[in-house]
């Protein structure tokens, strides 16, 4: 804040007065904090514009997830003979408003253990950029 001193000369006598007693502001104090204020709200609206496209990132990701984890369920409530091994499977496209999500799994033997079936679950969508998301999973007799 500016603070002036406007000196008064009287009769012999120094009168000092002091701006931050006077009522109101002038226009360059009221200019200057329209000028913060701007800049502040610029940042805000940045602000806001990433935190919206983060929380729409995440939301499509919590979605591949969920859709890898139905086909997990899927696959565990087929008899263990019944999952085809060493084929890789696609189900038709899952579309969502804006997006379109293609999921596809194959399982193998375990190496170690033949009682086992490791399967592997890709979904892939496309937004901004290509996103695929891979989920491992063993599923035994």
């Amino acid at each position: 804040m500016v603070c002036l001193l406007l000196i008064y000369l009287t009769e012999g006598e120094i009168k000092v007065k002091d701006s931050l007693n006077s009522k109101g502001f002038t226009l360059i104090e009221v200019l200057i904090a329209l000028v913060i204020l701007a800049v502040s709200l610029l940042a805000l609206a940045g602000l806001m514009t990433t935190s919206t496209r983060n929380t729409a990132s995440g939301g499509r990701l919590t979605e591949a997830a969920t859709f890898a984890q139905d086909k997990l369920e899927e696959l565990r409530a087929m008899s263990w003979e019944s999952i085809p091994l060493n084929q890789t499977s696609a189900d038709s496209p899952i579309s969502r408003p804006g997006i379109q999500y293609d999921r596809s799994w194959i399982a193998s033997l375990n190496a170690l253990n033949p009682d086992i079936k490791e399967t592997q679950i890709t979904i892939r969508w496309t937004d901004a950029t290509s996103h695929s998301l891979r989920f491992f999973s063993a599923l035994s007799k």
